[in-house]
């Protein structure tokens, strides 16, 4: 895949402090990258940076092969969709489109037959003549992503773009926009704080924590195979489990919890297993049973939930405290023993921990 955008090694500081930590990062040409964190971790840094409106302490930014990481804002040419638009209140909505066109020096007829045909497909040409105020959200975000394509910038950048939305325009917005990218092969940069959001519209996701990278792949590798702890309780593995290997043959590893009985993985599917390793699981990914012959971790039931699909139960084990589902057609009282039986296959396995 050809890179368009690289980001090498880059740190910045807030005066003193510092705010992002040798971040490294290669966008392919076409491609929608998200950055995905919680407030705090520096993505809208790494956004700032990467746009011009912050200059890192070190470190460097190409796009398309020209170094950027010294360059004004202005000469970036990078199309940005805001969370609060940022649209001009006092012109219409064709001239907020053709705004940037204007600021390139583009001729008038020939801004506004762009501006006119970029109105016709995101859905606004009949509302060409109103003033933003007369727009809800979803059309003011519409005029905003219109705004930044047509200039067909090289990078097109979004700074949480849909939180200002309620629920179900934000998911209509981001279908929306991934249609958008896709058509014009836009090589863009999406940062948000929300993971089902990341996932849906992206092709890779860069999770971060304390100002670096914790994992950076496909939505369904950083599902499926979390590198770490973080990532892995980011993406819902919220049980962390301690496994001791106790015996080895032809690829297949023995390993025990403590307090547990003997539970078999294969390293076919999780590649080479240390002797000590964390075994992540989901509440799916555990079966509650109150069989006694269950291979598997003995618990005490706690506070149980219904989720409609399953219960939930709150389980004290010697392992520490873990989260469980259990199927509605066999509830267990609070306070019984049973054993909490993994899924092998919905659980990850992680190393170093």
């Amino acid at each position: 895949m050809t890179q368009a955008l690289t980001v090498d090694h880059l740190t910045a500081h807030y005066g003193t402090t510092k705010v992002l930590e040798d971040l490294s990062l290669a966008v392919g040409a076409g491609e929608l990258v998200s950055l995905l964190g919680a407030s705090g971790c520096g993505k809208t840094t790494t956004l700032r940076l990467i746009a011009g409106f912050l200059e890192p302490t070190s470190g460097t930014i190409t796009l398309g092969g020209r170094d950027l990481t010294r360059l004004p804002a202005y000469k970036r040419d990078i199309g940005l969709v805001f969370q609060n638009y940022a649209l001009f209140p006092h012109l219409s909505v064709r001239d907020n489109v053709a705004f940037g066109l204007k600021q390139r020096r583009i001729a008038t007829a020939e801004r506004n037959k762009r501006a006119a045909a970029m109105l016709e497909r995101v859905g606004l040409a009949p509302l060409a003549d109103r003033l933003p105020g007369a727009l809800s959200g979803g059309q003011k975000q519409r005029v905003a992503l219109a705004r930044a394509l047509v200039i067909e910038p090289p990078l097109l950048m979004f700074d949480e773009p849909l939180s200002n939305l309620d629920a179900k325009l934000r998911i209509d917005m981001r279908v929306e926009i991934r249609q958008l990218q896709r058509a014009n092969g836009t090589t863009s940069v999406y940062v948000t704080h929300d993971q089902e959001e990341a996932f849906s519209i992206s092709d890779r996701v860069a999770i971060m924590n304390a100002r670096r990278i914790m994992q950076f792949d496909t939505p369904e590798v950083l599902y499926q195979k979390p590198a770490n702890a973080f990532v892995a309780r980011f993406v819902g593995f919220e049980n962390l489990i301690p496994m001791k290997v106790t015996s080895r043959e032809a690829g297949k590893v023995v390993a025990l919890a403590p307090g547990g009985d003997a539970l078999t993985f294969s390293e076919e599917r999780f590649g080479p297993i240390p002797d000590d390793f964390v075994l992540g699981a989901r509440p799916d990914g555990l079966a509650v049973t109150a069989d006694p012959n269950a291979q598997g971790i003995p618990v005490t039931l706690g506070l149980r939930t219904y989720l409609g699909r399953a219960y939930q139960y709150q389980c004290e084990s010697p392992a520490g405290p873990l989260l469980a589902n259990g199927p509605l057609s066999q509830p267990l009282e609070p306070g019984a023993t049973a054993r909490l039986v993994p899924v092998v296959d919905q659980c990850c396995v992680l190393r170093g921990e």
